[in-house]
């Protein structure tokens, strides 16, 4: 076998903790910007609905990088691994410059256009955060190509550290601008933008050494490989329009949520955020499924790209039932934390009891048997299947019961899960085949 239960291990317990880690400083950020009003978390919550859907762009074609990478090392190829590193790393800085340059020119229409209508206040403090922000796209690009190339390598415990760093950087930060120099909404963007930075040059730094697998000593270059990069855009580009259109559904959900009032918009932002920790197994295994399978795909030994698929996936279900667990005994305690309305406190307990149960039944199969294909270079048909079912289910549904049958925030929660189900059953049927095995690079 490719990986030993103590790889497996090596690469997974870093993976989990570093999640946790970003969740537990996403989850304080909030709290801090709470304590300037309820105002300050809408503003910001919309604007991460955005800051998401750019971070997936680039994560994704930190995929593809890592995916080329990972088939290179299979093949005990290392200086092809170490090139399409580099060039993953390249486009990621050059992409991320032209975003960053969008953002900052055209930020307030950007705004209107996906947010719509929204009080003052909250859009003034929306401004804020997402001007400061974008600059942080170039960094958090560079971040996200490297991060994927050391899972690659099995060593995610670097990632981790790293992380460490950076979310408490982000953390003092807050604490000194939002509190210590009173300048709310706009320090946390400030904090937001420096940590990310930081984190950057160390991880950029770290693959300077020559040591390591994938290292960028002597690849240096401002050329791009077309035969490398076309590899690369293979993978990252079908993920990329996934991500996007997964992400742009969700702000165009955020945009009905909009119309429901402040109290509905600050129970979806709690909401989001205790989301992320109901998923945050999955989260952590999915990365451990692309950095795996891809290895294993490279090698030749598609069965055993089955079996750490199977059994990744059954690890991180029996975490995601326990997690939601968790989740229902605790979700109005935490909640109370954010001070929110009575209304929007119970609307938020109602949304987050019925995403832990649906959590629990339906997302590994949804969004962990995707990342498998992805690693082995079967992109075409799970980007269809995700994109169709986001737009037939997720946004339609979303609409009708949010909107048309007045079920509010709730009827928004339900149509994402219809969206997960649909999902699940195509991506199960299509693993059952073998279809995505021969779909290698070469």
């Amino acid at each position: 076998m490719l990986y030993s239960n103590r790889d497996l291990r090596k690469l997974i317990v870093p993976l989990v903790f570093e999640q946790l880690l970003a969740l537990l400083v996403g989850l304080a950020d909030t709290l801090m910007i709470a304590g300037v009003g309820e105002a300050a978390v809408s503003g910001v919550s919309l604007v991460d609905t955005i800051n998401i859907l750019i971070i997936n762009i680039f994560t994704a074609f930190g995929t593809g990088g890592a995916v080329i990478a990972g088939h290179y090392l299979g093949k005990k190829n290392e200086d092809s691994a170490r090139k399409a590193g580099w060039q993953v790393l390249l486009f990621s800085f050059v992409s991320s410059l032209v975003v960053t340059a969008v953002f900052l020119l055209f930020h307030r229409q950007l705004l209107d256009l996906i947010i719509g209508k929204v009080e003052a206040d909250v859009m003034q403090n929306a401004i804020d955060y997402l001007v400061v922000t974008a600059l942080s796209f170039v960094p958090l690009a560079v971040y996200n190509a490297c991060a994927g190339l050391f899972r690659t390598m099995n060593d995610s415990r670097t990632t981790l550290y790293i992380s460490l760093l950076m979310n408490v950087l982000n953390v003092i930060g807050n604490a000194v601008l939002i509190y210590g120099a009173g300048i709310g909404t706009l320090g946390a963007a400030i904090s937001t933008t420096f940590s990310r930075t930081v984190a950057a040059v160390v991880i950029l730094a770290l693959l300077f050494d020559e040591k390591k697998a994938i290292n960028f000593r002597g690849q240096v270059t401002f050329r791009f490989r077309p035969e490398l990069l076309k590899k690369i855009l293979y993978i990252g580009l079908p993920n990329s329009l996934e991500n996007s259109f997964f992400q742009l559904g969700k702000i165009l959900t955020v945009s009905m949520i909009s119309t429901m009032g402040t109290y509905a918009i600050a129970a979806n932002a709690v909401c989001n955020t205790l989301a992320s920790f109901n998923i945050l197994p999955g989260s952590a295994i999915n990365s451990a499924i692309v950095a795996i399978v891809s290895v294993c795909i490279g090698a030749g030994e598609t069965k055993q790209a089955r079996y750490y698929t199977k059994k990744l996936m059954g690890l991180a279900e029996l975490c995601m039932i326990l997690m939601s667990a968790l989740i229902i005994l605790g979700a109005g305690w935490i909640i109370s934390f954010y001070h929110l309305s009575p209304e929007a406190t119970e609307l938020a307990r109602q949304v987050m009891t019925y995403h832990a149960v649906m959590a629990a039944a339906a997302w590994i199969l949804s969004f962990a048997l995707p990342n498998t294909f992805r690693a082995a270079g079967d992109v075409v048909v799970p980007m269809g299947v995700a994109i169709a079912s986001m737009w037939v289910f997720r946004l339609a549904f979303a609409y009708i019961l949010g909107i048309r049958l007045e079920m509010g925030l709730m009827g928004v929660w339900i149509a994402m899960t219809i969206d997960w189900v649909f999902r699940a059953i195509c991506f199960t049927v299509r693993f059952m085949g073998h279809r995505w095995e021969k779909k290698l690079l070469s």
